[in-house]
């Protein structure tokens, strides 16, 4: 857990880009509104992260799953967000499986190609 409540704050730069990225072109967003929306958020982390573990800890596990968290989005009413949640999630899997294949693959390659290669005779 953080020493600080401030080290539970997300980074400002990150805040920053979400919040600009929802806003239309030409409006701009004030300093303390940044300030109240990332701490708006961290507390929504908190709460959801919190929900999410007592359902892990109802399947006596240790872990917190994509499924504990869309499960911990319905149990505090935020219903309206799953679609979306499960769509990004599906997403995830997809780019992370994509990610492992690859890395299987260049292995595979380089084992194949160190196989091939010619071992010089001793003379």
């Amino acid at each position: 857990m953080a020493e600080r409540l401030e080290d539970l704050n997300l980074p400002n730069a990150v805040v920053t880009r979400i919040v600009k990225e929802a806003l239309p072109n030409g409006v701009t967003i004030g300093k303390e509104a940044r300030a109240a929306v990332a701490k708006a958020a961290s507390i929504f982390i908190l709460y959801l992260t919190s929900t999410a573990n007592s359902i892990a800890k109802k399947g006596n596990r240790k872990t917190i799953s994509g499924p504990d968290v869309i499960q911990a989005m319905e149990e505090i009413e935020f219903d309206q967000f799953i679609d979306h949640l499960q769509e990004a999630l599906e997403n995830f899997k997809r780019t992370q499986k994509e990610k492992k294949d690859a890395t299987s693959k260049k292995k595979l390659q380089k084992k194949d190609d160190e196989d091939g290669a010619e071992v010089p005779e001793d003379e």
